[in-house]
């Protein structure tokens, strides 16, 4: 599972978690810019708390530390509870997304400065320094994002985006203090020969801060190159392959992400031949559609659910397996991983026959599950630039990246058009 699947997978389970008090906010009146103010007064209170220790505290005493941590933890909730306020109370804005941009990177300046601040005030000038060179990452990743979008060229993703550094940061920081309690904020770690001590107390917060500091620099970099290769395709001539993708409103778009993988402009489109020749998977009864992805030629397969008489298991109705064709083509369970936050998916039912499924890697925009009028079977349908489609195959064309973060190029999807029952490809360029 990629770093991206993880990452929306934690993000869905912490809506899920949030959302009754988003709706209770909804109620009371709260707005989107509201709460998105709250988060930047407490993020101010970060700073404060962080200044207040540098003036009053001493060396050893970390406390301050510790409870700064906790509240750039609680002032980071806020940064998804204003989101979500705009989503389910109808209330997204352009100004709304514009106010919470910026008034997030106030909020992150405002940590940063506190956390400067004390530890210059306690003699900290090397951790001071890698902390200065954080907040110039961190400010970097927002800025080539939004100047890449400004442009017209979508740039997203990173190991260090904004959520992960409010972690980091907070995490470390209420560790260090927990930690102070029972090592004392004076420990230091000492190792024969070596003239300086290797670890001490401290450390548990100003290790991860240098980690943040080379992390958020590569982000913004990687962000660049990614908005060099899209520039670049876009200005490839006219019938240069491969071409360029076209920006289409279809909302139902890259919605398998089964790999976590999609966020891009979707377009018709023919894809090139894979690298890999993919089989293509027979004798499976009730086959609904499959994936396949670089870089192996491992296939999941989507299984309509249906016992021995015939009848569809209504909590059920999509069984999911991999034929792992590496292996001999044996069929083999998905794992709780790849079922929970990869490749599974949930289905509910919304009408006579008609089911609608969010995939666990990415479940904001839902595929159906229904009986075609054509011939009364059951199959899974999509919509893809304002052409709805009987899906058959799901493939994602990755050309290099790592493990963690592939550089996945487009999805293809196959299969018939409904309106016209002819075979037809629709590709996501990401």
């Amino acid at each position: 599972m990629t770093f991206d699947a993880l990452r929306t997978a934690l993000q869905a389970g912490i809506y899920t978690v949030i959302n009754p008090f988003v709706r209770l906010l909804i109620k009371i009146g709260f707005t989107p810019n509201g709460v998105t103010l709250t988060g930047l007064v407490l993020n101010i209170g970060v700073a404060v708390l962080f200044i207040v220790g540098g003036e009053e505290g001493n060396r050893g005493d970390l406390r301050y530390v510790g409870w700064g941590g906790a509240l750039i933890l609680f002032a980071g909730l806020f940064d998804m509870l204003d989101g979500q306020v705009a989503r389910l109370g109808n209330m997204k804005s352009d100004y709304g997304a514009m106010f919470d941009s910026v008034l997030d990177r106030y909020s992150e300046l405002f940590t940063f400065m506190g956390l400067c601040y004390y530890l210059v005030a306690h003699h900290y000038l090397l951790s001071s320094l890698f902390t200065f060179i954080a907040l110039i990452g961190s400010m970097m990743v927002s800025y080539t994002r939004a100047r890449a979008e400004g442009l017209g060229v979508e740039c997203k993703g990173g190991l260090m985006q904004r959520p992960e550094r409010v972690v980091l940061m907070g995490v470390s920081a209420l560790a260090c203090g927990v930690a102070s309690a029972f090592l004392g904020g004076d420990y230091k770690l000492f190792v024969p020969g070596v003239p300086f001590h290797v670890f001490e107390t401290m450390s548990i917060l100003t290790f991860p801060l240098a980690v943040l500091a080379v992390l958020s620099n590569i982000t913004a970099v990687s962000r660049l190159l990614q908005a060099k290769r899209a520039f670049a395709l876009r200005a490839a001539p006219a019938g240069s392959p491969p071409a360029p993708a076209q920006k289409v409103a279809a909302p139902a778009a890259a919605a398998v992400l089964a790999a976590a993988l999609l966020l891009g402009n979707p377009s018709l489109a023919g894809a090139p031949e894979p690298r890999l020749v993919f089989p293509t998977p027979s004798g499976v009864a009730n086959q609904l559609f499959y994936l396949q992805r670089e870089p192996n030629t491992n296939t999941v397969i989507y299984q309509l659910n249906v016992n021995s008489a015939g009848q569809l298991d209504a909590d059920e109705p999509i069984n999911v397996f991999w034929i792992r064709y590496p292996e001999g083509g044996q069929r083999k369970a998905l794992s709780f991983i790849q079922r929970k936050f990869a490749y599974g998916l949930s289905a509910k039912l919304v009408g006579p026959n008609k089911y609608k499924l969010n995939f666990a890697a990415y479940d904001k925009v839902p595929f159906y599950l229904m009986k075609s009028g054509a011939d009364n079977a059951y199959h899974v349908f999509t919509v893809v630039a304002n052409q709805q489609i009987s899906l058959t195959r799901v493939y994602l064309h990755i050309e290099g990246g790592t493990f963690w973060v592939p550089n996945v190029k487009y999805i293809e999807f196959k299969g018939w058009n409904a309106a016209t029952h002819e075979p037809t490809v629709a590709r996501v360029d990401v």
